[in-house]
């Protein structure tokens, strides 16, 4: 008969005795956190200017960071809602050329005859539409002048666009087949022409073509100062008729997709179609561009968000100044304190907490620069987009923030390395015996 195995005591207590030494350890080590948090708050307040110049490095970059980014990210914000409104499912197709195509003189064109193959050829599409930039004379009233670009168009432009009149209305089929002298006006083009708010029925110049009012298109607004306001609309065939007979035509053609999952597949059949009407080869690349509203929104963000990383990477150079500043205090708070140091070391301090005591009180130095520095930068931007005429709302996103912080703190931890490590390395007598 085997013996009964009776349990291994020894090992029950030395288990038992290794969760209460870790117990303690943790326990511990939240006291001692608990302390140099209180330590470093007290430090900070016996010297208030001193701390205070020692965060200024750390507030000025970080405010200076938060109020670019914030600027920027309004700014960008803005000119994607506008590009939203032009609808998910637009497309614009437009004629392309290379940097090198263009320095030999070869110039690439959209034709009529590729509105008419799309049209033709492609399904699932609506609202397909030439706009034409012809080339015309002044558009004027009187005395009154405007620069206003002239689109040539048919009446498929405001579906596609997006864009309604706010009085009367907008071009028809009939307007094109009659060549009809007839426009609508954008906001800005009617101000700057001195026409009343309602000019329907009126009578304007273009070069010397007498051109009746027959509506105002709905105000878009301004990004950076530029009006989305400043243009005419005139009949497609009439562009074509006023362009000189000499000139080749360069057309952008507009359209709209009727599901929006297949937007990529009207892309991809857009595009075969095109390279075949302009027997491109293989190796040839694309004459023509296809854009969404939504491949605009996304250039538009990719351009701002390398623009942001960029001026923000500069701006926050400043940062590494506010840590050095961090750092040559702590130097000093670590000399005045060093009897301290030799007698919390004699007591039987570690060496571990020494250094998390003076860890801490750069770290708080730095985040609390930081925190300023948020706030600073916000009330900043906000003010700037208050004196630029014009300029959207800033925006102030939420890894802007978290980024400051935690970067405040990253300073504060590389910064106060030294002036920790010179701390905990003090020997307990000779910090004892220094006056």
């Amino acid at each position: 008969m085997n013996p009964v195995e009776l349990p291994n005591e020894s090992v029950t207590k030395d288990d038992s005795a290794g969760t209460e030494d870790e117990g303690n350890a943790v326990q511990a080590f939240i006291y001692a956190v608990q302390e140099s948090l209180r330590s470093a708050l007290s430090s900070i307040r016996a010297h208030g200017m001193r701390s205070f110049l020692t965060m200024l490095g750390v507030i000025i970059g970080v405010a200076s960071v938060i109020c670019v980014v914030a600027l920027l990210q309004g700014m960008t914000q803005y000119v994607m809602d506008e590009f939203q409104g032009l609808g998910g499912n637009s497309l614009q197709i437009s004629a392309y050329n290379s940097y090198s195509d263009a320095l030999l003189g070869k110039w690439h064109y959209l034709r009529a005859a590729d509105v008419e193959q799309i049209r033709q050829h492609i399904g699932g599409i609506s609202n397909i539409t030439p706009v034409l930039i012809p080339s015309i004379g002044a558009i004027h009233n009187g005395v009154n002048t405007t620069a206003s670009i002239a689109y040539a168009t048919t009446s498929y432009y405001q579906q596609s666009n997006q864009a309604y009149p706010r009085y009367g209305r907008f071009i028809n089929d009939n307007d094109n087949e009659t060549h009809r002298r007839v426009l609508i006006l954008g906001e800005k083009a009617r101000t700057d022409l001195k026409l009343p708010q309602n000019p329907v029925g009126q009578f304007i110049q273009i070069g010397s073509e007498w051109f009746k009012i027959i509506g105002v298109m709905e105000t878009r607004g301004e990004i950076l100062g530029i009006s989305l306001d400043n243009y005419v609309i005139i009949p497609y065939d009439v562009g074509l008729a006023l362009s000189p007979a000499a000139s080749e035509p360069n057309l952008t053609i507009q359209l709209t997709v009727d599901d929006t999952a297949d937007i990529e597949a009207v892309k991809n059949r857009i595009s075969i179609l095109l390279r075949h009407l302009h027997k491109l080869r293989q190796s040839d690349e694309d004459d023509f561009k296809i854009q969404t509203s939504e491949s605009l929104i996304s250039t538009v963000s990719r351009v701002s968000s390398m623009i942001t990383v960029v001026v923000a990477a500069i701006v926050g150079i400043s940062l590494l100044v506010g840590g050095v500043g961090i750092m040559n205090i702590m130097l000093v708070s670590v000399t005045e304190r060093t009897r301290e140091i030799g007698i919390a070391k004699a007591l039987g301090a570690p060496r571990r907490f020494i250094m998390t005591q003076f860890l801490i009180e750069a770290m708080l130095l730095a985040v609390i620069g930081g925190l300023i520095g948020i706030g600073l930068g916000y009330l900043l931007s906000l003010l700037a987009a208050t004196v630029i005429p014009k300029f959207p709302s800033p925006v102030t996103p939420w890894w802007a923030v978290a980024g400051a912080t935690g970067f405040s703190a990253l300073v504060g931890i590389v910064f106060g390395m030294l002036p920790a490590s010179k701390a905990a390395n003090l020997a307990p007598i000779d910090a004892l015996r220094h006056e």
